[in-house]
């Protein structure tokens, strides 16, 4: 079973594989999306990361909190969309 994780206070300017590559240290990442500005085409800071539970557990544990890119990031577990 996978989860799905949102991942805020992102850099403007990283990239989908920034954030694969931060995430894939805790296991195999199946999707990372950045979220972008419709009409500016530029980052609105966050995304979001799917990857297998036991690896989405331990990303989150690792990597809320912690400094990416001069940014305090906020990871924790994505809210179904309504």
């Amino acid at each position: 079973m996978s989860k799905k994780m949102y991942v805020g206070n992102l850099p403007f300017s990283s990239t989908e594989d920034d954030l694969r590559d931060l995430f894939s240290q805790y296991g195999e990442v199946k999707s990372a999306n950045i979220i972008y500005d419709r009409e500016t085409g530029r980052s609105r800071g966050f995304g979001f990361v799917e990857m297998a539970e036991d690896g989405a557990d331990s990303a989150m544990e690792a990597l809320n909190g912690n400094e990416f890119g001069g940014r305090t990031l906020r990871v924790n577990e994505a809210r179904p969309r309504w």
